[in-house]
Parts: C-alpha cells; structure tokens; sequence
C-alpha cells in the first residue's frame, strides 16, 4: 500500500518538476498547517530532518513554483509560515481525486467494526515504527 501510494505521489511531483523532498514537504504543510498551528520553516526542518540549507532550497523551490507562500506572522514579524497556495491546493485536489475515490471504494467494501480493527493496527504499528526510530511523537 504504502508502495503504491509513493509511486502516485512520485508521478504526481515528477509532473510537476518536484522532488520527492518537495512533495513530503507539501504534505506535512498541508496537514500541519492551520490557524492554530501553522507550519513553520524551523517546526518543517526537524519533522523532515533535513538541515537549514536543504530546507531553504526545498522551500525556495516549492515558492518558485507557485506551490506554498512565506508569510511574516501578524504578532512577530520575525517568524514566518508556511501557507499553501489555493492554486496548488486545487491543482493536487484534482490529481489526488482519483485516489481518493478509490480509497472510499476499498473503504465501503468493511464494515465499522471491521475498520475500527484496522486503524487500531495501523495506529500500533506507527507507534510500533515510531519507536523503532526513536521517536515517540
């Protein structure tokens, strides 16, 4: 699964003229950001463990391309955000979409309980892997 889902993604960033670093980077954007949370370029940098100059050419790279804006926060300016822009948040909808219809379709195939199971597993086993990396977030 996790194979299929990388090589989708891949497809997607090689479309793009993304590296694989870019796409992890928009996904942790993505689902890190928001109003209470917003992503950052240093809370990024450790989650993907990459250094400050990988990270600043990562970050240059998805601007460039129209993907995510830096924005100074509004109570101190010295702090930047990281915000996805609409356009590409679209353009990733629209390629994603078909994925996540099949998602739903392999979904409805179990019931509830069935997948209740299921997310118990996978949650062990991300916490299993976790552990096995030596973090425990």
């Amino acid at each position: 699964m996790t194979g299929e889902f990388n090589r989708i993604v891949q497809e997607f960033a090689q479309a793009h003229g993304l590296h694989h670093t870019d796409m992890l980077a928009l996904i942790a954007i993505l689902d890190g950001g928001g109003p209470d949370t917003p992503m950052t370029p240093g809370r990024l940098r450790k989650q993907l463990n990459l250094t400050s100059g990988a990270m600043t050419a990562c970050l240059d790279r998805l601007e460039r391309a129209g993907h995510i804006r830096r924005v100074r926060a509004a109570d101190d300016r010295r702090v930047v955000h990281l915000e996805y822009e609409d356009r590409a948040r679209g353009l990733a909808r629209e390629y994603f979409r078909p994925l996540a219809r099949s998602t739903d379709t392999a979904r409805e195939r179990f019931t509830t309980e069935e997948l209740r199971v299921v997310i118990r597993f996978l949650t062990e086993l991300n916490h299993e892997l976790a552990l096995l990396r030596g973090h425990t977030d």
